[in-house]
């Protein structure tokens, strides 16, 4: 990932099987247990300690659902180590730690052995079902909303597991992957089709049971405007000058609103397209009426609500120069984010953590590179 305020350590391609041999994969100078206990209770109000601070994660993963869950873990302070294309997966022989596997299906069951992709496990869970036009053919979401989703995921279950660790001084298996994550993710729709057998339906921008609320087209962009209760309809038709709508009996419910919507879409439609979306903005500031434009990513950057929540983070790269990356999305009262570090380059920490976390001495170490087994990228 892009964004690695703590120590990320970007091992090289470790050929273990063509190595005699057999390192501990990461090594604790102090009580698993014992540190645990003084991270969760020595905390103070004010001091910058973060909540994983001291706690060391061996991230195998690749693509996006794993370095997103260790990118956050990193932000919370864990010490990353990330082995780049791993040749096979590490068998925790320590009862105290903590293992998570990514799959696209789980572990287990018919498909565990398919290889799984962002895009299909959307397609497979129902996600691209539900995603897009209202009369127009399925669509992918516009980032991998179901690999970042299962990072959040995992990330939540990590941090579980550390308690756990804490209270029963046991490490535990999860298994995350990304259908399950999907299908969980439904929610509403799948409670719909489960208790009532109601197969759902894309509806663009807008909401199959609440009207208005969706995007709608403005002189010169789009305005996604919510009237989430009747009140809220009622100052709609204020601003949009069109009081008379609110005392319409197709229009006095949201549920007449809903039974009644082609017509009265078409109507706030036309209305929409006779000013431009900042003076749509204008009018309604103050109303109580949520509504915001659709934004291109020029203008995201441009909201000074996005600067004011620290979403761009600025640094030096080795090889890039000065770079900006989106910044994590949670803040904290006791703590705050230290300067952040770029994304290391391939190899750039082989040496370091051969030395610091596994305890090698530079003669194997030498060796080790000699034999081209790992490799070292000397960054200036």
């Amino acid at each position: 990932m892009s964004r690695t305020p703590t120590c990320f350590k970007c091992g090289a391609f470790v050929r273990l099987l063509a190595s005699r041999i057999q390192p501990c994969l990461f090594r604790q100078h102090q009580s698993s247990r014992a540190n645990l206990r003084r991270l969760l209770s020595s905390t103070q109000p004010g001091e910058n300690v973060r909540p994983l601070d001291g706690v060391k994660v061996l991230d195998l993963t690749r693509v996006l659902a794993g370095p997103f869950a260790t990118m956050i873990l990193g932000d919370l302070g864990a010490e990353i180590i990330k082995v780049e294309r791993p040749e096979r997966c590490c068998k925790s022989q320590r009862p105290k730690r903590s293992q998570d596997n990514l799959r696209g299906y789980g572990q287990t069951g018919p498909l565990s052995q398919r290889p799984g992709y962002d895009s299909i496990a959307s397609a497979v869970s129902g996600m691209m079902h539900i995603t897009g036009p209202e009369d127009g053919d399925p669509v992918r979401p516009g980032v991998a909303m179901t690999d970042l989703a299962t990072g959040l995921y995992t990330h939540g279950a990590i941090m579980a597991a550390l308690l756990q660790r804490h209270k029963t001084g046991r490490g535990v298996h999860i298994d995350c992957n990304l259908l399950s994550t999907q299908v969980a993710c439904l929610t509403h729709i799948a409670a719909n089709y489960l208790n009532a057998g109601k197969e759902a339906r894309r509806w663009g921008t807008a909401h199959e049971s609440i009207v208005p609320y969706q995007g709608f087209r403005t002189k010169d962009g789009y305005l996604v405007v919510a009237a989430g209760n009747d009140k809220q309809f009622v100052k709609v038709c204020k601003v949009l000058g069109l009081n008379h709508l609110s005392e319409e009996p197709n229009y006095k419910s949201n549920t007449l609103r809903v039974q009644h919507r082609q017509e009265l879409l078409h109507i706030l439609s036309q209305r929409f397209l006779e000013e431009v979306t900042g003076e749509w903005l204008r009018r309604f500031e103050g109303t109580g009426v949520p509504c915001g434009p659709i934004n291109n990513i020029q203008q995201v950057f441009s909201e000074p609500q996005v600067a004011n929540n620290g979403l761009i983070l600025e640094m030096n790269h080795p090889m890039a120069g000065r770079i900006a990356v989106p910044g994590p999305a949670v803040r904290f009262s006791t703590f705050e984010s230290r300067e952040p570090m770029p994304p290391p380059m391939i190899g750039q920490h082989t040496v370091q953590v051969l030395r610091d976390s596994l305890s090698y001495s530079d003669d194997v170490i030498n060796q080790l590179l000699a034999s081209g087994t790992v490799a070292q990228n000397e960054v200036h």
